[in-house]
């Protein structure tokens, strides 16, 4: 079987997935490997050896890279997987979760701490290890930082080459454009293609800098999430055509997104981890 007819099979499922109903995940499995995987090989020595353990302890799962994916199997604290803001909003400021009691961010601070305390259990630490490295991928996806109303893009029916819907197609299909179909592979691509001043210029952005660079690119004309009216992002018509020139110029920001993800993952582990050993 050919490159072309693995993908065409692989769209035929998805639009299946789709037909079946319910919200896209963020990044799709093979997304949030590619971040973790990344982040893996970027953490101290001391921290590596730290998520070695915990997963160790994990009756589910036997690698860290594979567990990112497990708080969507089944879907776990559905509402903080993602950050909706206001049509007319420029980005977020003071609040991290506008007009909501949670959301991503406070879903990274609060695994955050967890993670990082010596008093928590280790069955805690672990719970909160496979959450926050999924969460962390979850607000690299330019969608996750969106709007409540298409329900970050759900809403908008796509056609062409990832018939679906718009968030379906940047979870999954464009991935598979951007990175190929092996996450080790993919992960090893992405480092070498990340400077030293990048890394550098990625872990030092704030959590509210991560979540405004994501909902920078959904309002952007390239993504066709929304058009700028007086400042305000309003819902385009469906359905939007994905092709040749929509992936060509979207697949860069998609593999930017990813390895900013596993750089500022690596960052956040080592911050929690190296710290907090015995």
């Amino acid at each position: 079987m050919t490159v072309g007819q693995r993908f065409a099979l692989f769209s035929a499922f998805l639009m299946i997935v789709v037909a079946i109903g319910g919200d896209a995940l963020a990044w799709g499995d093979l997304g949030h490997k590619v971040i973790c995987e990344i982040a893996l090989r970027q953490v101290s020595a001391v921290t590596r050896a730290e998520i070695d353990k915990l997963i160790q302890t994990d009756a589910e799962y036997t690698s860290f890279t594979d567990a990112c994916s497990w708080a969507d199997h089944p879907r776990k604290r559905a509402a903080e997987h993602f950050l909706n803001l206001a049509r007319n909003s420029q980005g977020l400021t003071a609040q991290d979760c506008p007009g909501a009691s949670v959301c991503v961010i406070s879903a990274i601070r609060k695994d955050f701490a967890l993670l990082s305390s010596k008093t928590t259990s280790q069955a805690d630490r672990l719970v909160a290890l496979k959450f926050i490295a999924h969460w962390v991928g979850d607000v690299h996806q330019p969608l996750h930082v969106s709007f409540e109303d298409d329900r970050g893009g759900n809403r908008i029916r796509i056609a062409g080459k990832c018939p679906s819907n718009l968030h379906s197609a940047w979870d999954t299909c464009l991935v598979h454009y951007a990175v190929g179909d092996n996450a080790d592979a993919a992960a090893s691509e992405l480092l070498r293609s990340i400077t030293s001043s990048q890394t550098q210029a990625w872990a030092r952005a704030s959590l509210r800098d991560w979540a405004n660079e994501s909902f920078a690119i959904s309002r952007s004309h390239g993504t066709h999430y929304c058009a700028l009216t007086d400042g305000s992002c309003q819902p385009i018509h469906s359905p939007l055509i994905v092709d040749d020139a929509y992936i060509a110029a979207n697949v860069p920001v998609l593999r930017e997104q990813l390895a900013k993800a596993g750089v500022r993952l690596a960052h956040v582990l080592d911050q929690a981890l190296a710290t907090s050993s015995p």
